[in-house]
């Protein structure tokens, strides 16, 4: 009897031992936890404060390290007096060359420059062919007197005839114009006034539409960078596309064997309101071996002078033959 007695109280000690020496090691496994929680909560702050300091130290650095160069230039003899701006941006050495700094980066209706993009979106889409591209005339007598008769693609760009680019915007859609002024970050991106009833120039839907002195806006500079984003070497758009939009905007001139050397492609551009021109644009690139040279000339309203899409054009072209 004593025997099973003394079995019994080793057993009842040896359980009470253990039982107390797990409760201790719990509590200073928690214990434990608990500090390192502690420490890790109030490390966070710091951690966190220079992990952001030296992520943005990193964008800073590459951003510095991308920036291009902005040279202000006096180019006012082109301009003869007319209010304006110039932006040309070198790719071979990463530079821009501006004249009138404010006005290059005021955002203004980029009129039939935008042609250039309805374009891109056709093609890129599958909606344009321009083998079989001819549109028929709707009998309607437009004011340009280009416009009165059936018409394919490039004759269209080409005359710059707003009845066939409305057709073919509507035919690429709101949904995917969308998706394709917002990839080439073009201006303010707005395609709101989808057809155009904010330009109370021109009551005729056919000749009216979100880029001509309606919702979308963009500066002679972000015309520059959207230039480069088509047509540089690095361009996410197809080189059959690109081909199709140079020999759209191939510029036939020959005025000095420079021109002729290194090709210029653009578009005119050309927006009117109570009877005057307020904006005139003549926007693209000029082609070389070394690099292209993307570039923008934007005209606005001057005292006492008329403004021309052929005006902007004009000093364009002496801008980059000079």
């Amino acid at each position: 009897m004593r025997r099973h007695i003394t079995y019994r109280r080793i057993i009842y000690a040896i359980l009470t031992s253990t039982l107390f020496f797990s409760a201790c090691v719990g509590r200073e496994k928690e214990s434990n936890l608990q500090t390192l929680q502690n420490e890790t909560q109030n490390a966070q702050p710091e951690n966190k404060e220079d992990t952001e300091e030296s992520a943005a130290a990193s964008k800073n650095e590459r951003m510095q390290e991308k920036k291009p160069k902005v040279i202000e230039t006096d180019w006012s003899k082109y301009f003869d007096g007319l209010y304006g701006t110039a932006v040309l941006y070198d790719a071979a050495v990463g530079q821009y060359q501006i004249f009138n700094r404010k006005a290059a980066s005021a955002r203004r209706s980029p009129c039939s420059t935008f042609k250039i993009i309805s374009s891109l979106a056709a093609l890129e889409n599958g909606i344009l062919n321009p083998q079989d591209s001819m549109r028929t005339w709707s009998g309607e007598t437009f004011w340009n007197k280009d416009w009165n008769r059936d018409i394919d693609f490039y004759e269209a760009f080409r005359v710059s005839c707003v009845w066939y680019f409305r057709q073919l915007t509507d035919e690429v859609g709101r949904e995917k114009m969308q998706q394709i002024v917002e990839q080439l970050r073009y201006g303010n991106c707005d395609l709101s006034d989808w057809e155009g009833r904010l330009n109370t120039n021109n009551q005729n839907r056919a000749l009216t539409g979100f880029w001509i002195e309606s919702s979308l806006a963009i500066s002679p500079k972000e015309q520059v960078k959207v230039m480069k984003r088509i047509f540089a070497d690095q361009s996410v758009y197809s080189k059959n596309t690109q081909n199709i939009l140079k020999q759209a905007m191939r510029l036939n001139v020959h005025t000095d064997e420079d021109t002729d050397q290194y090709p210029i492609y653009g578009k005119t551009g050309m927006g009117v309101a109570q009877g005057k021109t307020i904006d005139a644009w003549y926007t693209g690139f000029m082609e070389r071996p070394q690099g292209n040279v993307y570039f923008c000339v934007w005209l606005g309203q001057t005292d006492a002078k008329e403004i021309s899409s052929a005006a902007a054009r004009e000093i364009a072209v002496r801008i980059l033959t000079r």
